[in-house]
C-alpha cells in the first residue's frame, strides 16, 4: 500500500468517525410527541389522510346498539367485541379509533404483508385511547373489549 492509499485511508476513516459522532450527538434523546404533526417521512407514510367513517361497515352482535354518527365520526357501541369492514380506500390511509377506556384492535398489515397486529389500546394523558391502522385495500379489523364490560370506540375523521 502506498503512502498515498494511506493517507486517503486515514481520511476516510475520520470522515467516518466524525460522521458518527455527529448522528449521536445530534440526535433527541427524548421519546418525542405523539401528538406532534408527523416529519417529512412520517407524511410520507399515510399521507396523512384518514379514511372517511362513511366508508366503514360496522358489524356488532346483538345486543349492542346500531352505530350513530356524530361529528366526530361513527360511534360504535359492542359488548365484547365487533367487526369493522373498510372500504376500498384506494390507496394507503389510516383508519382512526378512539375511545375514552381500553380496547383492542386486530387487523392485517398493509402492502399484502402476511401479518395480523393485535394491540390492545390503552388510554394515554389526556384519557383517550387512539389506535392508528394503516389500511390500503378492503379489510378487516377486530375490535374486542378488555373484560366484557362494553366497549364505546369512535371511528374518527382524524
Amino acid at each position: 500500500m502506498t503512502g498515498r492509499q494511506k493517507v486517503l485511508l486515514a481520511a476516510l476513516a475520520g470522515l467516518l468517525v466524525v460522521l458518527y459522532l455527529v448522528a449521536v450527538g445530534g440526535g433527541r434523546h427524548d421519546r418525542g410527541d405523539p401528538a406532534a404533526r408527523p416529519g417529512w417521512l412520517g407524511r410520507l407514510e399515510a399521507g396523512g389522510a384518514a379514511v372517511d367513517p362513511a366508508e366503514v361497515d360496522v358489524d356488532c352482535p346483538p345486543p349492542a346498539p346500531p352505530p350513530s354518527p356524530s361529528a366526530e365520526g361513527t360511534v360504535v357501541g359492542f359488548t365484547t367485541g365487533c367487526l369493522l369492514r373498510v372500504a376500498d380506500p384506494g390507496g394507503l390511509r389510516t383508519l382512526v379509533l378512539r375511545s375514552r377506556a381500553a380496547f383492542e384492535v386486530t387487523a392485517p398489515a398493509p402492502r399484502g404483508a402476511e401479518v395480523t397486529v393485535h394491540d390492545e389500546v390503552t388510554p394515554g394523558d389526556d384519557g383517550t385511547a387512539v389506535a392508528k391502522v394503516a389500511v390500503d385495500r378492503a379489510t378487516e379489523v377486530a375490535l374486542g373489549c378488555p373484560g366484557g364490560g362494553g366497549c364505546v370506540v369512535t371511528v374518527a375523521r382524524s
